[in-house]
């Protein structure tokens, strides 16, 4: 018999930037990799780009819910959500390479899209125009609705039929 794990959220904690941070990094360590820098200077960099985003999202979307992801009480992720009146907004959700490809992102979207459905508030989110990522939105049936700049903007309408997904 196999053990199931917990996937759990909490609030994130000015304790935990530091967590956040290395969550940010693994998402950038592929960037970070081509850089004409040393390891310190790369490490510099992220910590400047890392500081820049916090403080745009703290800024931006005050009153969104920004959440450590643990599975069996380890801090895997982190998951920032913005539920407007007019739409459920995901900042950002990103998990340690080590846990990714295994159903967590799955199990949390599927928490936030019925959120959507028992709303009926659409999921919107942006990603970068050559994340890989963009692919598992568009499977999970999110749309382009408009680039801009480096982004995507993708949304999900919670009355979409299954023959247009």
């Amino acid at each position: 018999m196999t053990a199931v794990s917990t996937i759990a959220l909490r609030p994130m904690t000015a304790a935990d930037l530091e967590f956040s941070f290395a969550v940010f990094a693994s998402t950038r360590a592929d960037e970070a990799r081509h850089l004409p820098l040393d390891d310190a200077g790369k490490q510099q960099f992220l910590r400047s780009q890392f500081e820049m985003q916090h403080t745009d999202y703290q800024a931006n979307y005050p009153r969104a819910a920004y959440q450590v992801i643990e599975r069996d009480g380890v801090p895997i992720g982190r998951l920032y959500v913005d539920r407007q009146p007019d739409q459920i907004l995901i900042v950002d959700i990103a998990l340690l390479p080590e846990y990714r490809g295994a159903g967590t992102g799955s199990v949390l979207m599927s928490e936030i899209l019925n959120d959507s459905r028992q709303t009926g508030k659409p999921v919107r989110l942006h990603v970068e125009l050559f994340n890989p990522a963009q692919a598992w939105y568009e499977r999970l049936g999110f749309r382009t609705i408009e680039n801009v700049s480096v982004y995507s903007l993708m949304e999900w309408l919670p009355n979409r039929s299954q023959e247009e997904v």
